[in-house]
């Protein structure tokens, strides 16, 4: 009875702070908090949705008063559970804090800079830096769902962009807890905003505060990564989630401290490129190709997304509805498509006579009656080759580069094709919505496939054998295979539609130790979330950030009681 009546305490606090209708406790209503994208969902006690910095820090105090765990959420596009609960249950209730109504976006030291609230998310930040010649660290991907500035930098997500490698600063406003179970509030930003908290967050909502200058003290971006991925002899990845290099305070935190604003770079817009379509039917000739682009060339590319054809059949297939989507919203009305989209589902969910995934199978069904979205030049190149890959480079000088290493490159197994405006679009597109397809093949086809397992790897810089062969006893137990992935960076998401019966936690377990002897890491830039195992280092890195292990408990298999207590 006294737990019941605390948690009623805890609720009327937290109503008080941002108002009841933003304190969800309802099962129907939290449900789209409590799901992942690929990951089911957990109990929470109650879903909060803070407007400012203050309000935040208020419901921060209270949840702490409470001792009850923290998830800190944004735009909930996470691939691997990092932002919502764990099936299973804690040791205290759960409060997931949605930050999604905190926005702001500040441009300093003449747009070389930016100040990010939680709740920004890169389309918004593209949409701001345009108009000034500059762009940020991601401008494709998970961008078109609406993810988060500072998910990117909490993840360390690499995203498709070459020459940028994680999302990376060292410049953060952030809550940790302390080892007594209370928090604190950390201004590492560089700007000088007092001392008593609520005055500082103050500051940060109203705009009040004195604009910096980039210093050079610190970094607002991974500075060295165009060196790293250019060293195609070293034995070991350009970029993982658990690489020390890029794990600082609320870099790679994955949850673990409650992220309120980050400072970060921006970059010169590239407002001319050129797009590639490449068709191979040999991975070595694929693994040569790269170390030429990234040995010889002055220029790096923009981008370079790899996708194999068996990808590129269920994109078309069980991702043509979100291609025309994309394509007719824009990005800017995407996230509250999805919203609606979770809304709907969990109404179908509860009238049990309705067949499951409504609303994938209605949205697949009128993307099959749809005419074909995909240029006829993709379509020939599809019948034509194995492997496909897309090269974006800068117009002028670097373009001319890439047109004489291909033509030079190029074989009668090899082709190159120069894109459109239009067909590079839509290439990009394509690759993009692969994201989605295994899910949805797995939701409209329930009883004729079994889990879907997805892999996000680093492979090797010096790995010419990048391309996976399994093993007929793991073979035997898949019905298809999506390979796809950021090619020049060596980063590979390998995603799994398993025939039914398979016990896909053995599968994986099989899948992970043949990686381990190949020498790749994972996850690459997905963050561990509830799927892998954080490394000893990383788990320390986490302790060190949440002592009373408040936020995000249990991330990375790592304990999920108070003050890190061994699981039971």
């Amino acid at each position: 009875m006294k737990k019941a009546e605390d948690h009623r305490h805890l609720i009327a606090a937290l109503s008080g702070i941002v108002g009841r209708r933003h304190v969800l406790t309802q099962a129907g209503a939290t449900r789209f908090y409590r799901l992942g994208f690929r990951s089911g969902a957990g109990d929470a006690l109650a879903v909060v949705r803070p407007a400012s910095l203050v309000h935040l820090w208020q419901v921060l105090q209270a949840c702490a008063g409470a001792d009850v765990a923290v998830i800190m959420q944004a735009a909930n596009t996470g691939l691997t559970g990092g932002s919502t609960p764990a099936e299973g249950g804690y040791d205290r209730p759960v409060v997931i804090v949605s930050v999604r109504r905190i926005k702001g976006i500040v441009t300093l030291d003449d747009a070389r800079q930016v100040l990010c609230l939680p709740g920004s998310t890169l389309h918004e930040l593209e949409r701001t830096l345009r108009p000034l010649g500059r762009e940020p660290h991601s401008v494709i991907g998970s961008s078109c769902f609406g993810a988060s500035v500072i998910g990117g930098v909490c993840n360390n997500s690499g995203g498709s962009l070459v020459r940028r490698g994680t999302a990376y600063t060292q410049y953060a406003l952030f809550v940790r807890s302390t080892p007594d179970g209370g928090l604190e509030l950390v201004n590492h930003l560089g700007i000088d905003l007092g001392d008593d908290p609520i005055e500082m967050l103050r500051r940060i909502d109203d705009g009040h505060f004195t604009h910096p200058t980039a210093d050079g003290s610190l970094s607002a971006s991974d500075t060295g990564y165009a060196r790293q991925i250019r060293d195609i002899d070293a034995a070991s990845p350009a970029r993982h989630n658990a690489d020390p290099r890029c794990l600082y305070e609320a870099s790679g935190s994955a949850g673990k401290v409650a992220v309120l604003a980050v400072r970060l770079d921006t970059f010169p817009l590239e407002a001319e490129t050129r797009t590639f379509y490449i068709g191979c039917n040999d991975p070595a000739r694929l693994a040569e190709l790269r170390r030429r682009i990234l040995g010889d060339c002055d220029t790096l590319p923009i981008a370079a997304e790899y996708l194999h054809a068996e990808a590129f059949d269920l994109a078309d297939r069980y991702g043509k509805d979100q291609f025309l989507l994309i394509d007719w919203l824009g990005t800017d009305r995407l996230p509250r498509f999805f919203a609606l989209k979770s809304r709907l589902d969990g109404m179908f969910f509860r009238f049990r006579w309705l067949p499951a995934n409504l609303v994938d199978r209605a949205l697949h069904i009128a993307g099959r009656f749809w005419p074909d979205h995909l240029p006829h030049r993709m379509r020939a190149w599809r019948q034509r080759f194995e492997h496909h890959l897309l090269l974006k480079t800068s117009a002028g000088a670097a373009a001319s580069e890439m047109r004489e290493l291909l033509h030079d490159w190029q074989s009668q197994d090899c082709d190159v094709f120069e894109c459109s405006a239009a067909e590079a679009q839509k290439a990009f597109l394509h690759r993009f919505v692969i994201a989605g397809a295994a899910i949805r093949c797995q939701a409209v086809n329930p009883r004729r496939t079994g889990g879907v397992l997805a892999l996000d790897i680093a492979l090797r810089r010096n790995d010419r054998d990048w391309f996976e062969t399994l093993p007929e006893p793991i073979s035997a137990q898949l019905l298809h295979r999506l390979y796809y992935g950021h090619f020049l960076c060596h980063v590979l998401h390998q995603d799994y539609i398993t025939a039914p019966g398979t016990d896909c936690e053995a599968l994986k377990a099989q899948m992970l130790a043949q990686l381990d002897a190949r020498g790749a890491r994972y996850p690459a830039e997905h963050n561990v979330g509830h799927s892998y195992r954080a490394p000893p280092a990383l788990a320390d890195f986490y302790r060190d950030l949440d002592p009373a292990n408040r936020f995000n408990p249990g991330i990375g298999f790592t304990s999920r009681l108070r003050n890190h207590a061994p699981d039971r």
